[in-house]
């Protein structure tokens, strides 16, 4: 049976459903025959590659193809796309399918070799002639390390060499095949040669390693770079969801080298893949989820996230990047289950009833097995323990917000039940020294918050979590054979126990996805003195394939004046995310008061639709709950009409507002950050009554809010606040 081999689409070759369908039928049987009279499947007059062919998908539309028959007894075909007959004529005149033969990868090219002739030569001394030193000239890159070392055509390489400044760069790699343009990009950020090679996977090929030029051919589209371009489809259902679904197939089944790098490794342990919001960390997550459930589709498999709605969001990208992985309803059930960390928690105290006494009382002390019973909140159980107790203690630890703390990184974690047990214990990172005197007053409090959870049966997360690990290591046999982690800087450290408990230590066991700029929720965590040992297996992903340069550029410069750690207790660089997209520089706009900045705010989504947004393309992030309503009625006032995004799901397709913990993992075409002022970022509110160190570690979480708000945009993103300018981006306005 003939390969079908799908090329990433041109944006601008977007076809209505009728035609997909038809488009699908096509391949189908080209799949299954590509000698039925009624494909007719035809060489073109005139081509500038011989190998390339159209195929009659109607009366009006034509599929474009290259068919490579190499020395197999079915041929490849490489399939662009459908157009109308006469386009389809035009571009199949024009295209090509060249192995290149320093990188060993396959491309599709637009051009014919007579547009690049002496294009070397004719530029080659303008270059070292340039009395300033551009971009790529500075880093001391030169036309040999362009062609020689990396494939590129001389006159693209030129181009490169010549390019005034990031933008020319950038302008360049966007019209670039995808693995030269991610290339440019990489050099451009100050990435050596030599590492540039390593992440596309190039090594060096020799010109006459197949016995035919079709042979290469064939051999360069299976290069791990050559993903970036292409796909083989395997089977029919994938390919009728390649055609049918458009942006999205595109998007996830495209992988950079790189990230297929971690998709497909294996690990003698834990496994940790750091990166800056867009950087596709998500997508390899689902993408090595699909791997090792197809590897065995006996392994059980947990993806597990910080929140209900972002493990809802992955289940449906799971699903739509292959409905055959089977999805699974229940922990130690075959296939992968996506699920929310504290309903994974829940879920494995209920399959570990026979251990719950037991878990119990070594987490909480001589306690009631029903104190298991239901989880609570524990924020305003803390405010009334305080509040209650007589200890004695200085006001700046008498903070609900210390209490919790000290309990969720010290007390449960170190399954402390006792007063002695508490004196005796370490606080390694908690800033804040106390005596045994202190300690004996925190303690007072910490007996208070649990008699209340004695009285009524409730257990905090934190709690939950330490009692289900508790449970899962009694346990005389795992539940789990492999876990994913998306979103792991925002876990609690119980949780970490928690899910080392539920997978045991070995190969691929857990492949955790973080990003210490995007810690919006817990406290920091060292992932070694929760028994998960990483060293030596870690890696960043650094080219942002969500966010344009111009927005990258302005969120970073949020970031540079934090001080970030990871979950290994190193400092998380800022330095070197890259975007291999171009847009707008953000627009910043101070209004005199709340009237006018909700004007402006009705105003550019006004002007958005009218130039033909999508309204539910468009996101406006808020610091709270109170005043999304705010804005919300603000803007219906003035007759833009809006949705506020709360738990309950809504399909209205009109302009979002949202908080901006709830936008997180979301993106937008265009967002708009309304009442970004000096008091709602950082939220003075949050930090009121704070210890030093408890107040410098919430300024961190709220300017990574910020940080996680910029990055939300897509395309064009807009601040507007009232009177003094949040801390997180003056620099930008000054």
């Amino acid at each position: 049976m003939p390969q079908i081999v799908m090329a990433v689409q041109d944006a601008g070759n977007r076809v209505d459903g009728s035609v997909r369908g038809k488009a699908y039928a096509f391949l189908e049987k080209l799949s299954a025959n590509d000698a039925l009279p009624g494909l007719h499947i035809e060489p073109i007059q005139n081509s500038t590659d011989s190998r390339v062919r159209t195929g009659r998908v109607s009366q009006f539309w034509r599929a474009v193809l290259f068919k490579v028959q190499g020395s197999g007894t079915e041929a490849h075909y490489v399939y662009l796309g459908v157009w109308p007959h006469d386009n389809a004529i035009d571009v199949a005149k024009k295209v090509r399918l060249t192995f290149n033969p320093v990188t060993g990868i396959t491309q599709v090219t637009a051009e014919s070799p007579a547009d690049r002739v002496g294009a070397g030569d004719e530029h080659g001394t303008a270059i070292g002639d340039a009395t300033t030193a551009t971009p790529l000239v500075a880093l001391g890159l030169s036309l040999e390390d362009l062609v020689e070392e990396l494939g590129f055509e001389s006159d693209i390489a030129v181009g490169a060499l010549e390019a005034s400044d990031e933008d020319a760069l950038l302008e360049l790699a966007a019209g670039l095949v995808p693995w030269q343009g991610s290339a440019l990009i990489a050099l451009a950020s100050g990435e050596s040669v030599a590492e540039v090679k390593a992440s596309l996977a190039i090594e060096e090929m020799r010109t006459d390693d197949g016995p035919d030029e079709d042979t290469n051919l064939i051999a360069g589209l299976k290069h791990p770079a050559a993903a970036m371009q292409f796909t083989f489809v395997e089977e029919d259902e994938e390919l009728r969801r390649i055609i049918e679904e458009g942006d999205f197939a595109a998007w996830k089944v495209f992988l950079h080298p790189e990230q297929r790098r971690y998709v497909e490794q294996t690990s003698s342990g834990p496994f940790r893949l750091s990166g800056g919001a867009g950087t596709g960390k998500t997508v390899v997550l689902l993408h090595r989820a699909r791997r090792l459930h197809r590897a065995d589709p006996s392994a059980r498999i947990v993806l597990t996230t910080f929140t209900k709605t972002l493990a809802e969001g992955m289940k449906r990208e799971l699903r739509s990047l292959d409905p055959t992985v089977v999805l699974a309803d229940k922990l130690g059930d075959a296939g992968v289950l996506v699920v929310g960390i504290d309903a994974a928690v829940s879920a494995a105290i209920r399959t570990n009833s026979a251990h719950m006494s037991a878990a119990v009382s070594a987490v909480l002390g001589d306690r009631s097995e029903r104190i298991a019973a239901r989880l609570v909140d524990s924020d305003e159980r803390w405010r009334d323990a305080v509040a209650s107790s007589d200890a004695d203690l200085p006001a700046d630890l008498r903070h609900a917000a210390f209490f919790q703390a000290e309990y969720d990184m010290v007390v449960v974690p170190g399954r402390i039940t006792s007063r002695d047990g508490y004196f005796k214990a370490r606080r390694p990172g908690r800033g804040v020294a106390l005596d045994r005197v202190r300690r004996a007053e925190v303690w007072k409090v910490v007996e208070s918050y649990r008699a209340r959870s004695s009285i009524d049966g409730g257990i905090d997360f934190g709690e939950a979590a330490a009692v289900a690990a508790e449970a899962l290591g009694r346990r005389s046999s795992p539940l789990v054979d492999h876990v994913l982690v998306d979103e792991g800087q925002d876990l609690r450290p119980t949780h970490w126990q928690f899910l080392r408990a539920l997978v045991p230590e070995g190969q691929d066991d857990l492949f955790i996805a973080e990003d210490a700029h995007q810690r919006i929720y817990g406290q920091r965590v060292v992932l070694g003195r929760l028994g998960i040992k990483i060293v030596g297996r870690s890696r960043r992903l650094q080219l942002n394939y969500r966010t344009t340069a111009q927005n990258l550029h302005f969120a970073v410069q949020v970031l540079e004046t934090g001080g970030y750690s990871d979950l290994e207790s190193d400092a998380a660089e800022v330095s070197g995310y890259r975007s291999a997209r171009l847009g707008p520089a953000p627009q910043l706009i101070r209004a005199d008061n709340l009237t006018q900045e909700l004007d402006a705010c009705a105003d550019l989504v006004r002007a958005w639709v009218t130039a033909g947004a999508a309204p539910d393309s468009i996101g406006i992030l808020v610091r709270d709950a109170t005043q999304a309503q705010q804005v919300s009625r603000g803007l219906d006032e003035r007759g833009t009409k809006v949705r506020v995004v709360t738990n309950q799901a809504q399909t209205a397709k009109d302009p979002v507002v949202m908080t901006m913990h709830r936008a997180k993992g979301m993106e937008f075409s265009r967002v708009v950050i309304f009442g970004a002022d000096s008091s709602l970022m950082p939220a003075q509110y949050v930090l009121k009554g704070l210890t030093d160190q408890e107040r410098d570690d919430a300024v961190l979480r709220e300017r990574s809010l910020f940080y996680v708000a910029a990055t939300r945009a897509r395309d064009e993103l807009v601040v507007l606040w009232t009177g003094d300018p949040s801390e997180f981006f003056e620099r930008a306005t000054s």
